[in-house]
């Protein structure tokens, strides 16, 4: 979302040379950029994003694909990094492929999955969206790899925040909202943090109790001024 603002793709880089324990090589990072229709202009911008000198980057495209075999390709990256767009649509063709599956045994194998918008939700039970017209609604049949929902763009489109607020009033599960700038770090199941590109970026857990609406803050570590803890 940053062109001019590395911060958050360096930090996803430096968790995978962490987790991937990458010494003498460039992480490998590839791009999905189905909930776009696998969008060229969207394509170029992640290549510029990440060009030779900093990550070996590449696409996996479904309306034209190439890659045969996404077990042995998505377990070969160091890095899936999904991009934004109709997460509806995203989940019925990653399904019909089979990237779902091969997604949770790159999951288990460590591989850092990482995402923008729809990128983000995904990998939850359940989100915010606007994929099927007339304004948000849940999602319903995320991947599941995180239980709760996910809310991006807390901040950056008005309607979300109230959007969310009516469906937890109705039972929607407990969910993660995140500003423009912020992203979740999970370890497994577990939230190890929140990071930020931008210095009041914030995040909370949304939930109902007795027809009240409450947003917990959650600690948010600004990547521009502090250090990655050790």
């Amino acid at each position: 979302m940053e062109p001019e603002n590395p911060l958050l793709d360096d930090f996803v880089l430096d968790l995978a040379r962490r987790t991937r324990r990458i010494r003498n090589r460039k992480p490998r990072i590839a791009f999905v950029g189905t909930a776009s229709g696998d969008s060229d202009s969207y394509a170029r911008t992640f290549i510029e994003a990440f060009p030779p000198a900093r990550a070996e980057a590449m696409l996996l495209r479904f309306f034209e694909r190439t890659v045969t075999d996404l077990r042995a390709f998505v377990l070969a990256q160091d890095v899936i990094y999904v991009g934004g767009g109709s997460t509806a649509n995203l989940l019925a063709i990653w399904r019909v492929h089979g990237l779902d599956r091969a997604l949770r045994a790159a999951w288990n194998a460590g591989v850092v999955l990482a995402g923008i918008s729809a990128g983000a939700v995904c990998w939850f039970q359940d989100g915010i969206t606007d994929s099927f017209g007339g304004g948000y609604r849940a999602l319903g049949g995320g991947l599941g790899f995180l239980r709760g929902g996910c809310c991006p763009h807390y901040d950056g489109e008005a309607a979300r925040r109230p959007a969310l607020h009516r469906l937890a009033k109705r039972g929607f599960p407990p969910t993660l909202a995140l500003d423009d700038g912020a992203a979740a770090h999970f370890v497994g199941t577990r939230l190890k943090e929140v990071v930020s590109s931008r210095p009041h970026a914030r995040a909370f857990r949304v939930t109902a109790s007795g027809g009240r609406v409450v947003e917990t803050p959650l600690k948010v570590r600004y990547l521009g001024t502090s250090r990655r803890p050790r």
